[in-house]
């Protein structure tokens, strides 16, 4: 059993765009490696994921959309890192954004912004120009599960195309790194 597919059923990600958001299916050609599968939306959340499907967490990457400001100016940015670890977004992600406060976006904007469900965003589909800094363990996982969009069901992808997003940088991101 491939230890990020755990026990659901793949199937590629083009071929079933109602299973996606619809920013994530018109970014599709980004991520070619990309399959989805179905999952129960109340265990969406990565621990549960994980859990429920038997996916590895060391296999398993989150996103989240962070917020800081500089001279009233607000970014934006994805933070891509694995659920086996944490973020250094006070320290790493703050000083690479040029920014003096930083924190995770509220749950209203970050699913305004992105057009996803909240517990589904995702890096595939994120708005044009968005920095996405992927830590450099997601990339050294190799195939990882992300969230589709949506809380019902999930994408498995080959962790490179992650790095080769447009706006990517890969970073040593995690606590400790």
């Amino acid at each position: 059993m491939n230890r990020a597919e755990g026990t659901l059923s793949w199937s590629p990600a083009a071929d079933h765009p109602e299973h996606l958001a619809p920013a994530v299916v018109s970014s599709l050609p980004l991520a070619p490696s990309a399959r989805v599968a179905v999952i129960d939306p109340t265990l969406a959340d990565t621990a549960a994921f994980c859990e429920a499907y038997d996916s590895a967490p060391e296999h398993s990457a989150n996103c989240v959309v962070v917020a800081g400001k500089r001279n009233g100016e607000l970014r934006y940015a994805a933070v891509v890192v694995l659920a086996s670890s944490r973020a250094d977004v006070n320290g790493v992600v703050r000083r690479h954004l040029d920014v003096r406060k930083i924190s995770f976006a509220p749950q209203e904007d970050a699913v305004a912004l992105t057009g996803m469900e909240f517990g589904g965003i995702t890096p595939v589909g994120l708005p044009d120009g968005w920095p996405v800094l992927v830590d450099e363990a997601v990339v050294a996982a190799g195939q990882v599960v992300i969230g589709s969009g949506i809380r019902a069901s999930k994408l498995v992808v080959d962790a490179s195309e992650l790095a080769a997003l447009p706006t990517a940088e890969v970073l040593a991101l995690a606590q400790g790194s």
